[in-house]
């Protein structure tokens, strides 16, 4: 799963949009005189343009997330005639990926697009792949510095937190004495601390609203289950529920089902298909969910496809692509499930 970047960059949309919304741009902008236009950068488009061979090299995919994250890549990459894929197995065992990363580096790819298990452990060969003049578009789980990676792009954990307690904070608000508990993901990870932080930072705008309780999960259907079925027997009334991954929200789900309960809202993380469906139906505790979109991998496809070509982005005044893109969470609720299903991963 995802960890929190050191630093923010630029805040994108998600669903289809994000990177590849703005490099699809004008090739140059007319400045209608003599003096010089203020990018006279060639912006990335879809027309097929020199060809680039894109190294992909992502951590297993045993989880919807991390699978959807694959499915992205490699889905975008087939839009592009100019575009090669060379994509690895993907491994969570660190030397198996530094080997596979390596073994692209000796094949002389045009750039890397790397999601690593663990970014601090394969930092160095961020650094070897950077050094060998290969870019490396870093993706979501950040290199320990800034000279691993020519362009990191990834989500907002703090952010899924922050608008996960502000949508649960204007559902209850009104209500006296409100209560809220939170099933967290793995506790040992900082994503899940930057989650929480989030969520803890928002609730504090609503002195109405006070988190009861909390219990860690693992990010599995079976945790999410028996965390869940333990937050429902310690706590006999509550009003909102945020879980912080939707594949763990399935066994939170069966849980909640096997006791019975519905006298409280839930919201979701990260945006899986079934969480979409649920909350389309409407007819259970599901009510939204706050994303982490997948869509980050196509956009970091197209983000490689620019460097390969020494191409900018259309609808900014800079020459390059920017050092960092951070992707909005959004909250996805009845009033706009239909905009995001496409984007579900199963």
């Amino acid at each position: 799963m995802p960890q929190l970047p050191t630093r923010r960059g630029l805040l994108f949309g998600t669903a289809a949009v994000g990177a590849g919304a703005l490099l699809a741009g004008c090739t140059s902008n007319d400045s209608g005189g003599d003096e010089p236009a203020a990018n006279d950068q060639p912006a990335a488009s879809d027309s097929p343009g020199k060809p680039v061979t894109i190294g992909f090299a992502g951590p297993q995919a045993d989880h919807g997330w991390l699978n959807a994250i694959n499915d992205n890549a490699k889905n975008r990459a087939k839009k592009y005639s100019d575009v090669t894929l060379e994509i690895t197995e993907g491994s969570n065992d660190t030397a198996q990926q530094i080997g596979q990363i390596e073994t692209l580096i000796n094949k002389k790819v045009d750039v890397l697009v790397v999601l690593p298990a663990d970014g601090k452990a394969l930092t160095q060969v961020g650094l070897k792949a950077m050094r060998a003049g290969i870019p490396v578009v870093n993706l979501d789980r950040i290199f320990n510095t800034p000279q691993a990676y020519r362009c990191w792009i990834g989500g907002d954990n703090y952010g899924m937190g922050l608008n996960a307690g502000h949508y649960i904070g204007q559902k209850l608000k009104g209500k006296s004495n409100a209560k809220v508990i939170e099933l967290a993901g793995l506790d040992n990870l900082e994503l899940t601390k930057q989650r929480t932080k989030g969520f803890d930072d928002a609730l504090k705008n609503y002195p109405n609203v006070r988190k009861v309780a909390r219990q860690a999960a693992e990010f599995t259907v079976e945790s999410g289950q028996a965390k869940m079925a333990q937050l429902l027997q310690a706590q006999s009334s509550f009003d909102a529920l945020w879980n912080h991954d939707d594949d763990q929200g399935v066994g939170a789900l069966r849980a909640i089902d096997q006791a019975g309960r519905d006298d409280f809202l839930m919201v979701g993380g990260a945006g899986a298909l079934s969480a979409f469906q649920a909350i389309k139906q409407d007819n259970g505790v599901l009510k939204a969910t706050v994303l982490y979109p997948p869509t980050m991998a196509a956009s970091a496809i197209d983000l490689a496809r620019a460097l390969g070509q020494s191409k900018g982005i259309g609808g900014l005044a800079e020459f390059e692509i920017p050092a960092s893109l951070t992707l909005y969470s959004a909250v996805v609720d009845k009033t706009n499930v239909d905009q995001y299903m496409s984007t579900g991963f199963k």
